[in-house]
C-alpha cells in the first residue's frame, strides 16, 4: 500500500511511504481482535473491590432470639446476611483479572487493527516533526490542518517526545504513543491513525523481531 506523506501544515510534500502488505494488507482475524482487546482492558482492572463477609462484619455474636417457638426463622446472630448490617453472601473480592495471550495471536491481532484502519484509508503519514516548547495551540492547528480535530487520533511517534506529548495532553480526542506502544485497542479506538514517517520503519521492525 502506498501513501502520500503530509508536512504540518496538512499538504503533500511529494513523497511516498510504501506500507508492508504483511503488516497493513493481511485479513483481519476479528477473534484475534477481541481477546487482545479483552486483555488490555482486564489488564486496566485493579480488583481491589471487597465487601465484607459474615465472619468480617463488627457486632455481636449474641444469639438475638430462641431457636424455637418464635414462629419465625432461626436466627444466630446479627450477622446473618439476611439482617441489615449483616455480612454480604457471595460479594467481590480482590483478584487479579488479567489472562496469558500468545505473542504471535497479540501479533496478529495488532496487524488486523492496522490493516483494518489501512483498508478504510484511515491512515495519515506524517513527516517527522517536533515543537520547541509543549504548546496546546500548536496541536491544536495541526490537527485542523490534517482535517482530524474533530476526530479521535492517535499520533505513532518513533520514540518519546515530551514536548509534543506534552502539547497534546489538553486536546480532546487526541492521544499520542510510540510505536513500540501501539497496542490493538488504541488503534480500534482512534478514528484516524497519524504514522509519523520514521515510526513506519520502527513499527515495521518491532513486527519483524517479534
Amino acid at each position: 500500500m502506498e501513501l502520500a506523506i503530509l508536512n504540518t501544515e496538512g499538504k503533500e510534500t511529494g513523497r511516498k511511504v510504501v506500507l508492508n502488505d504483511s503488516i497493513f494488507g493481511i485479513k483481519p482475524n476479528d477473534h484475534a481482535i477481541y481477546l487482545d482487546t479483552k486483555q488490555f482492558l482486564a489488564n486496566q482492572r485493579q480488583g481491589t473491590h471487597k465487601t465484607k463477609q459474615r465472619a468480617e462484619v463488627a457486632g455481636s455474636n449474641r444469639k438475638i432470639k430462641r431457636q424455637k417457638g418464635t414462629g419465625t426463622a432461626r436466627a444466630g446472630s446479627l450477622k446473618n446476611p439476611l439482617f441489615r448490617g449483616g455480612g454480604r453472601i457471595f460479594g467481590p473480592q480482590p483478584r487479579y483479572y488479567g489472562f496469558k495471550l500468545n505473542k504471535k495471536l497479540k501479533q496478529l491481532a495488532r496487524k488486523s487493527a492496522l490493516s483494518y484502519k489501512a483498508s478504510a484509508n484511515n491512515i495519515i503519514v506524517l513527516e517527522d516533526f517536533s515543537f520547541e516548547a509543549p504548546k496546546t495551540k500548536q496541536m491544536v492547528s495541526l490537527n485542523d490542518k490534517l482535517n482530524i480535530s474533530r476526530k479521535n487520533s492517535l499520533i505513532v511517534l518513533p520514540e518519546q517526545n515530551k514536548n509534543i506529548y506534552l502539547s497534546s495532553r489538553n486536546v480532546q480526542g487526541v492521544e499520542v504513543v510510540t510505536a513500540h506502544e501501539l497496542s490493538t485497542y488504541n488503534i480500534m479506538k482512534a478514528s484516524t491513525l497519524v504514522l509519523v514517517e520514521s515510526a513506519i520503519d520502527v513499527l515495521q521492525a518491532t513486527f519483524e523481531n517479534m
